[in-house]
Formats: C-alpha cells, sequence, structure tokens
C-alpha cells in the first residue's frame, strides 16, 4: 500500500501543454494538490461554459486553465527574482497554490450555477471554501496562500499576480480562449507581458518599453469579449441554461420528482446561500460537475413539464431561441408582443412564456481606470497610468464600458 502511494507521488512531474509545450510541477505539496479529488473535479468543469455550441473547439477546461496560470505565475517570481524583487520560499509557495486553486470554486458549465440553483454565492467564496477545508488537510500550509488570494497580504505585488487587470489568470485565459475557439485577435503575448513587469514602491508595474504588449492585451481583452464571451449565441445559451436550472428547482420544490444525480438533486431540493455552506455541502457540491447537468438535461427533454422540456430540447439538440442585440434598451411593448404570441398559441401562463421571451443587457469594459490601474514605469523613474502614457487613442476609450441590449424569443416554434 505505502509503496504504491509513493510511487504514484513520483509517477508525474510534468504536463505537456498546447499553449505552453511541458509544465513543470514545481514541488511535491503541488502535485499532491493537482492529485486532490477537489482539483481533479476541475477536468469536468468547461472552461468557457456554453461557447462550444459557438466555436466547436472550445471544451478545454478549468483544469488546463489552472495549470497553465500556475504556469505563467513560475515564470513571474523567476523573472521578478531576477530583477532584484525578493520573494521568499514561503511567498512562492503561496502564489503557485493561490493561482492554481483560483478557480477550484466554479461550477457545472463555470457560470450558469450562480444565478440559479444557489442564491447569491459566487465562484470566488466556493474557492476561498475549497481551500480552506484543503488547508486543514493540508497541516495550514495553505495560510499565506489564502491571505495573498484575499488580498490580505501586507506585500501588495503579490496579491496583483493572482488577481488585478494584468494577473497570470487573465494573461493565461485570454491566450487559452483564443488558441481553443480559433479566434486570432485574443492571442496575446503572454511571455512578453511577463518580462516586462516589475515592483516598485510594492506595486506591480510594467516597464515603459512593454507599453505595446499592455496594449496589446487590453484590445485582445475587449475583441475576445464581443467576439466570444459576449457572442450572442453564446449567450442566449447559457441563459437557457440557468433557466433549465430555475426550473428544475421549481417543480421539485412543488415536489414533482426529477431524475438527477444525487449531488444535483441536493441543490434543487435545498436553499444554499453562503451560510448554508458548510462542510457538508462543500463535499456534496465536489461531486458536481458538467456531466450531471448534460446527463439530466438528456432525461429532462422528455418531462411532461413544458418549459423544462423545451428548454432542455433547445440545448441538446441546439435548437437555440432568436436573439437580436442592440445599442438602444428594448422596448416593453415588443417583448409584450412575443409574451402575448407564446400564450396564445400554446396555452400556457405568461410565467411560463416568460422563460422564453426575456431581454437583458451585457457590457463591455477592457480597462477600469478607477480600480488597481495597470502603471507604466517610466525610463526616467516616474509612475504613470497606462492610459497616460500610451498613444492609442482609442485605449482610453477602452476604458468606457458599452452596454448593449438583447431580447431573445423563439424562432418559429417550440
Amino acid at each position: 500500500m505505502n509503496i504504491r502511494r509513493l510511487n504514484k507521488k513520483n509517477k508525474l512531474k510534468i504536463f505537456n501543454d498546447p499553449i505552453y509545450g511541458f509544465i513543470t510541477i514545481p514541488n511535491s505539496q503541488i502535485f499532491s494538490l493537482i492529485e486532490h479529488k477537489y482539483f481533479q473535479r476541475l477536468r469536468r468543469i468547461s472552461q468557457m461554459g456554453m461557447s462550444y455550441l459557438v466555436f466547436p473547439g472550445a471544451h478545454h477546461t478549468r483544469f488546463h486553465h489552472a495549470l497553465g496560470s500556475m504556469h505563467l505565475m513560475q515564470k513571474a517570481v523567476q523573472l521578478l527574482r531576477f530583477k532584484g524583487i525578493e520573494i521568499s520560499k514561503d511567498e512562492e509557495d503561496a502564489l503557485y497554490i493561490g493561482i492554481l486553486l483560483h478557480d477550484i470554486g466554479h461550477g457545472p458549465f463555470s457560470h450558469a450555477m450562480e444565478h440559479s440553483i444557489v442564491e447569491n454565492v459566487n465562484h470566488e467564496q466556493i474557492s476561498l471554501r475549497f481551500m480552506e477545508s484543503l488547508n486543514k488537510n493540508f497541516n495550514g500550509s495553505l495560510t499565506l496562500a489564502i491571505k495573498i488570494f484575499k488580498g490580505d497580504y501586507s506585500r501588495t505585488f503579490l496579491c496583483q499576480l493572482i488577481s488585478s487587470q494584468l494577473d497570470m489568470d487573465r494573461a493565461d485565459y485570454l491566450k487559452r480562449d483564443s488558441f481553443y475557439t480559433g479566434v486570432p485577435e485574443g492571442n496575446i503575448n503572454s511571455e512578453r507581458l511577463i518580462t516586462m513587469l516589475n515592483v516598485v514602491n510594492d506595486e506591480l508595474v510594467v516597464e515603459e518599453k512593454g507599453i505595446y504588449s499592455v496594449e496589446k492585451f487590453l484590445l485582445a481583452r475587449r475583441m475576445m469579449y464581443w467576439q466570444v464571451y459576449l457572442h450572442k449565441t453564446g449567450l442566449v445559451a447559457e441563459q437557457l441554461l440557468i433557466r433549465v436550472l430555475k426550473r428544475a428547482k421549481e417543480l421539485v420544490q412543488q415536489g414533482i420528482a426529477l431524475p438527477a444525480s444525487d449531488a444535483l438533486s441536493y441543490f434543487l431540493n435545498n436553499r444554499i446561500t453562503i451560510e448554508e455552506f458548510n462542510d457538508g455541502t462543500l463535499e456534496i457540491f465536489s461531486r458536481l460537475d458538467d456531466y450531471d447537468i448534460i446527463s439530466a438535461m438528456k432525461e429532462w427533454q422528455f418531462h411532461s413539464d413544458f418549459v423544462l422540456k423545451n428548454l432542455c430540447n433547445m440545448i441538446v439538440n441546439r435548437e437555440l431561441l432568436k436573439v437580436k442585440v442592440k445599442d438602444k434598451k428594448v422596448k416593453p411593448e415588443a417583448l409584450e408582443k412575443h409574451l402575448e404570441h407564446l400564450v396564445s398559441k400554446y396555452k400556457i401562463t405568461k410565467r411560463e412564456a416568460q422563460y422564453f421571451v426575456f431581454k437583458g443587457e451585457i457590457s463591455n469594459q477592457a480597462y477600469h481606470q478607477e480600480k488597481e490601474n495597470i502603471k507604466i514605469l517610466g525610463r526616467n523613474g516616474k509612475i504613470r497610468d497606462v492610459i497616460d502614457v500610451s498613444d492609442q487613442l482609442n485605449l482610453r476609450a477602452l476604458s468606457k464600458p458599452v452596454v448593449k441590449y438583447f431580447i431573445c424569443y423563439p424562432k418559429d416554434k417550440l
């Protein structure tokens, strides 16, 4: 038994990644965390939700992304030390743990669950719960990583490497999502960006010669949001998934039995807020992934409930709602017209029709100037905001939110 476990522990030291080539596991603790069932679950959580219905190659997972982010963090630590920035061994390990586990709290299809079967519980809060649970199993060795993850550590730049407008998370997902979707506009030069990093007054800065890489990074973020993350077909697919889970929860709470895995049934049967997210709930959540939802929808598409079966059929067979994206707000009468048509045609209630006819808004802001700014270190030693340094006029425009409005309704018939 002990020999087998020992062999297993030393079995794998590198991953072969299609983006960066070989990714090295920095130490045995990181390897043990990767081996843990909580982290292995990320192999079954898609990185981009329902986007594969638009981009057939977008089947990569949160597991890929977490490893890629850790790889970039290794590059960043190595580079900053080379430039004379002191980072202790404990801080280094904490950075690797923090970035490796930063997305461990994502639910099935990444974001859909946050808006449906749990109440105001986001993936960052669940990630923190997972890290605190793992900290008990790993004899308190994740304490510093948790502190940095929460932004509570005294050395600001370490927190910024994990979460900021130019962190290792974004540096990986833009490049990775660009690769798997086949959208070249998102392909940033992550290594060049990292090479230009430095630290002044305990804050992360980018050396002036890296300004064009930062401009490209912000432009790529803008383009990826419009072309990929906010693509209208992916948008309507995710909205449908959210409504599937809401309707399922509604039916279960009315006493209607629905076939589902034990983990999914638990969240359908119970009202879960962050207060209810205890160790027992966390353990059940750790058994929930994309496959639970897909399997359930394949069954539910034949259910007698008009709303549930049609919503599931739309996703399973990719017969989605029509979606129109506009620059102006959707007029109430436009929504009412589609609702009345549906109510009349299928003899359903207005509330049921609202599962198929709805409106919303999307916003794209590539750079938040009012948040932690991306700071450029000039050759004269002065530090300025990237917008004030850049000669790209459209970079200032990228700091202003662009809001668009959408309406969804059935194409012909349900």
